[in-house]
């Protein structure tokens, strides 16, 4: 069996909402809309989004994957390609938000993306050890 849960971490909201993401706001605008003006008197902006995939083998072996991606919180949410707080988050190293970069960037950088690689590292670890 596979799971994942994601979230968005905040530094100045104390690292809100984290694994209440998705139930911080309605999905959509409405959430971006609170987390900005929430942000709104907020000097630091800094922000990651974090992943967790856990593989459990039928006798009940796990193996997990993390994945984060650093970034920061922009003052208005741009581009429309993604969904959830990408409209809003801006990558270390970039300027554009993740809504702006696109799915194929999102498929090879994102948190999601990173936690499967460490995922499959670790498959092929155990693989290599047998």
């Amino acid at each position: 069996m596979l799971a994942e849960d994601s979230g968005l971490e905040v530094d100045a909201l104390g690292g809100r909402p984290g694994v209440h993401s998705a139930r911080y706001a309605p999905e959509g605008p409405p959430a971006i809309a609170r987390l900005l003006a929430e942000l709104e008197a907020a000097s630091g902006r800094t922000a990651r989004y974090v992943s967790e995939l856990v593989a459990v083998a039928p006798r009940g072996g796990e193996l997990r994957g993390s994945g984060i991606l650093c970034g920061r919180i922009a003052r208005e949410a741009r581009g429309s390609e993604g969904f959830g707080y990408d409209p809003v988050f801006v990558p270390d190293g970039e300027e554009r938000t993740v809504a702006e970069l696109g799915n194929e960037w999102k498929a090879q950088n994102s948190h999601r993306a990173r936690a499967a690689g460490a995922l499959l590292e670790a498959i092929d670890a155990v693989d290599r050890i047998r």
